[in-house]
C-alpha cells in the first residue's frame, strides 16, 4: 500500500467471529486487560483461562474455546466426556468484578453438553430419577430428570449477557449440534446418534421446566448446543459474531472516510454467505457505500450472492494447483503477490479517471 499510495492512511481493524482468538481481537482493536483464571478444562482438570476486560473494566469478553476448545484434547476427543465447566467458571469469574456486560463467543469446541457444564458451575441444579445432582456432559444429557435454576449465582442479576454465535443450527435433528459438527469433535456414528438424542432430551426438560421452547432457535445447536443453554441458563440472547465484533469495535464510524476496505478469509463458500467476517464486514460497508475487496485463500463456486451482499471483488491468493499442505507455506509470498496485483489495478483505474 506504501510503495503505490505513499500518501495513503492505512487503518487495520481486528476481527473475530466468536471463536479463537476473539479476547484478543478486542483488546487490540479497543485495549483493554486480559484477566488469568483458573478454571476446569474440557476433563474437569485444572488449567489456566482467560478474558478480556474492555471498556473501563464495563465489559467482559469470553472466548469458550479458551477451556472447552478442541486443541485442548487433542487425541482425547470424546464429546460423550467434555464439559463446558471452565466456561462457566470464566462468566462467574467476570460477573464477580463487576462489569456490566458479558460477551462470551462460541466456536471451536469439544463438547456436546448443551451448557449444562457452564450452567452447573454457575449454581444450577440438575438431578437424575433417582434425585442426585450431577453435572450433564455430552453422554449424560440424557439422563436429566429435573433442572432447578434457584441456586444460580446472585452475581449474575443484573449483568446483560450477549452470545456470539455465527450459525443458525437448531438443537437436535439432522442439522442440529451432533449430527453437523459431532464428528469433528470425535464422535463416529453411533455415537452421533446418542448425542443428538441426549440434546433432544434436554430441550425436552429445559420447555417443561424452564418454559422455554428453544429446541428450534437458530444458533441454539451451536458449539455442541451451548447456544441454547446460554440461553436458557443465562438469559443471553443470541447474535452473529461478526455483528458483536463490528458494534463493538465502532466499525461504522471507522470506515465512514474510508475509499475502499480490504478483508479476507481462508475460503469463501456458502457458509460464508450465512454471516461470517467477510460478508459481515461487507453488509456494513454497503450500508456507507464503500467497496470492498475480498482477499482469499479459496473461493469456491457459489459465491455470486456475496456480490449483492456488498463484496466489491474476491481475488484468490493461490496460482497453480497445488495442495493446501504445500500451498499453506507459501501464503504470506502469495498474498503479498496478489494485493501487489490489486493495487497495481486500482492504481491504473485511478489513472484512467484522472
Amino acid at each position: 500500500m506504501a510503495e503505490h499510495f505513499p500518501g495513503c492512511q492505512v487503518v487495520s481493524i481486528p476481527v473475530a467471529d466468536g471463536g479463537e482468538g476473539s479476547v484478543d481481537c478486542f483488546l487490540t482493536a479497543l485495549g483493554g486487560e486480559k484477566v488469568k483464571v483458573t478454571v476446569k478444562n474440557p476433563y474437569f482438570e485444572d488449567m489456566e483461562g482467560f478474558y478480556g476486560l474492555i471498556d473501563n473494566g464495563e465489559t467482559a469478553v469470553i472466548e469458550m474455546a479458551a477451556c472447552a476448545g478442541l486443541p485442548l484434547v487433542e487425541d482425547r476427543k470424546d464429546p460423550r466426556k467434555t464439559t463446558t465447566y471452565g466456561v462457566g467458571q470464566l462468566i462467574l469469574a467476570a460477573a464477580a468484578k463487576g462489569v456490566k456486560k458479558i460477551i462470551v463467543g462460541l466456536g471451536g469446541s469439544s463438547t456436546n453438553d448443551g451448557g449444562c457444564g457452564a450452567a452447573a458451575a454457575a449454581g444450577v441444579k440438575f438431578y437424575n430419577d433417582k434425585g442426585e445432582a450431577f453435572v450433564p456432559t455430552g453422554g449424560t444429557t440424557n439422563e436429566i430428570a429435573r433442572i432447578d435454576m434457584s441456586g444460580r449465582d446472585k452475581s449474575l442479576e443484573g449483568v446483560e449477557i450477549v452470545t456470539m454465535c455465527d450459525i443458525d443450527n437448531p438443537m437436535y435433528g439432522p442439522t442440529g449440534a451432533a449430527h453437523v459438527f459431532g464428528p469433528q469433535k470425535g464422535a463416529d456414528p453411533e455415537m452421533v446418534l446418542f448425542l443428538d438424542e441426549g440434546i433432544k432430551h434436554l430441550a425436552e426438560v429445559i420447555k417443561r421446566d424452564l418454559g422455554q421452547d428453544i429446541a428450534l432457535m437458530p444458533g441454539s445447536g451451536a458449539a455442541g448446543a451451548m447456544g441454547a443453554g446460554m440461553v436458557a441458563f443465562f438469559g443471553s440472547r443470541l447474535q452473529m459474531g461478526i455483528e458483536t465484533v463490528l458494534d463493538t469495535v465502532r466499525f461504522a464510524d471507522v470506515i465512514a472516510d474510508a475509499d475502499m476496505i480490504f478483508t479476507g478469509e481462508g475460503k469463501i463458500d456458502s457458509q460464508s454467505l450465512r454471516g461470517k467476517v467477510v460478508i459481515g464486514v461487507a453488509k456494513r460497508a454497503k450500508l456507507q457505500n464503500v467497496p470492498v475487496t475480498v482477499i482469499v485463500g479459496g473461493a469456491d463456486n457459489d459465491i455470486d450472492p456475496a456480490y449483492g451482499m456488498g463484496v466489491t471483488a474476491v481475488f484468490s491468493i493461490n496460482r497453480l494447483p497445488q495442495d493446501f499442505s504445500v500451498s499453506r507455506h507459501k501464503s504470506v509470498e502469495n498474498m503479498t503477490l496478489t494485493a501487489d496485483n490489486v493495487l497495481r489495478l486500482i492504481k491504473a483505474a485511478e489513472q484512467l479517471k484522472g
